[in-house]
């Protein structure tokens, strides 16, 4: 579960000095609001690991853009009040077309195209449902929101959402057009 930490704004800088104080935290915002989480368990950065093989081979092969691991932050808006929003999807991908020549040295400085979140035991329905809203407010093209207990995936997009079970496919649509995944594929073993 996210724990909120701070009443006062908290900016993208800020966020970058705190998470390299070496301490073991998972650190978002959401409009100038600190979150904090814990480390990912086993399961999660498994499937998480999983997930991004599968995209990581689809673009490289179709040299579409860039695929970013896990804790990679996107820095989705900054606003002038220092209500920033900064996500680090389990999973992200950049196009070609919008990704910068050279990977920065800090966050991402845009939303990404695809960001994929694994659901931990410790994540709460509103706590997922936020961050799908947050990173489609902000232009991400498509959320996928992978849930191991369920074997299900949910795909979020700006025209709606759709579930999709264990003996689906699941597609990369218009941002990673040709993608297929049997899901029974990706859940074996989990």
């Amino acid at each position: 579960m996210a724990v909120r930490v701070r009443e006062k704004l908290t900016t993208v800088d800020d966020l970058w000095e705190l998470s390299h104080q070496g301490d073991e935290q998972r650190r978002y915002l959401i409009e100038g609001v600190l979150y904090e989480t814990p480390r990912a368990s086993e399961e999660h950065g498994v499937a998480a690991g999983e997930i991004a093989f599968y995209v990581l081979r689809f673009v490289r092969e179709h040299k579409l853009g860039r695929v970013t691991a896990a804790e990679t932050g996107y820095v989705l808006y900054q606003n002038p009040e220092g209500k920033d929003t900064v996500l680090a999807p389990d999973v992200g991908f950049i196009s070609r077309e919008r990704m910068t020549e050279q990977p920065s040295k800090k966050y991402v400085p845009m939303a990404p195209d695809l960001a994929v979140e694994v659901v931990s035991p410790n994540d709460t329905y509103n706590e997922v449902a936020q961050k799908v809203a947050v990173y489609l407010r902000f232009d991400t093209r498509m959320v996928w929101v992978f849930d191991p207990a369920s074997k299900t995936v949910a795909v979020h997009t700006a025209a709606g959402a759709r579930l999709l079970d264990v003996d689906a496919t699941l597609d990369g649509g218009a941002v990673l057009p040709g993608f297929q995944l049997p899901l029974r594929e990706l859940f074996v073993g989990q």
